[in-house]
């Protein structure tokens, strides 16, 4: 019982800082402090130093040459590389959505839209970011490759504080809602051309923000 805890608690620490870090609450280059996310989780410092060991090796978390873990930094030149790779990554998942959509699919990602579409209206930078998030995961998960997913996955969660920095007003939000929408039409066209030059002109738009942001 007591080792099902603290896997248990592991898992709950792990995924709330992922979260974090991916919606940009928590910035790059901060030191992520055992003690105080132990008092703040309620929990042993054990799971949190657990946590912390499997976010280094997902590569959200980087050891510092001094004791501690930080969030990952990157320089313009390696997130340029990560971009390019993201690039080639999403565009082909849009295209492939594109030929295996699904009523459940596309229910799946029109209602992560529509969230998106309500924390954009309400100005809520922080709800948005989450959305955001939430609204690839579910194009990644419409194709039905979990593999593929799962690299998708990892690249958006490395790039999450970066990408977090060029939403800054409520009219970034509303904006970033609408070329979501552009995306859904040429995804939902069921045309697998328009759906991966689509993604590309998304993700490019997407990258020069960030690096204008950072």
């Amino acid at each position: 019982m007591a080792e099902r805890t603290k896997t248990s608690a592991t898992k709950r620490i792990e995924a709330a800082l992922r979260d974090e870090i991916a919606a940009g609450e928590i910035a790059p280059g901060v030191r992520l402090d055992e003690a105080g996310l132990a008092a703040r989780f309620d929990a042993s410092r054990t799971p949190v130093r657990e946590a912390l060991t499997r976010l280094t090796a997902q590569g959200i978390l980087v050891e510092g040459e001094r004791r501690g873990v930080f969030v990952a930094e990157y320089s313009r030149e390696e997130l340029a590389q990560i971009f390019e790779a993201m690039h080639e990554i999403e565009a082909a998942c849009a295209r492939i959505v594109s030929q295996r959509l699904t009523l459940l699919t596309r229910t799946d990602i029109e209602t992560a839209q529509a969230i998106c579409i309500a924390a954009a209206k309400a100005g809520d930078r922080a709800a948005y970011l989450r959305a955001n998030e939430a609204f690839h995961m579910a194009i990644y998960a419409a194709t039905g490759n979990p593999y593929m997913a799962e690299i998708a996955v990892e690249f958006r969660r490395r790039t999450g504080p970066f990408r977090a920095k060029k939403f800054q007003t409520s009219e970034d939000l509303v904006a970033s809602a609408q070329s979501h929408q552009e995306l859904i039409d040429d995804i939902f066209s069921q045309d697998s051309a328009a759906a991966s030059k689509g993604m590309r002109s998304h993700m490019t738009e997407s990258f020069l923000q960030t690096l204008r942001a950072n």
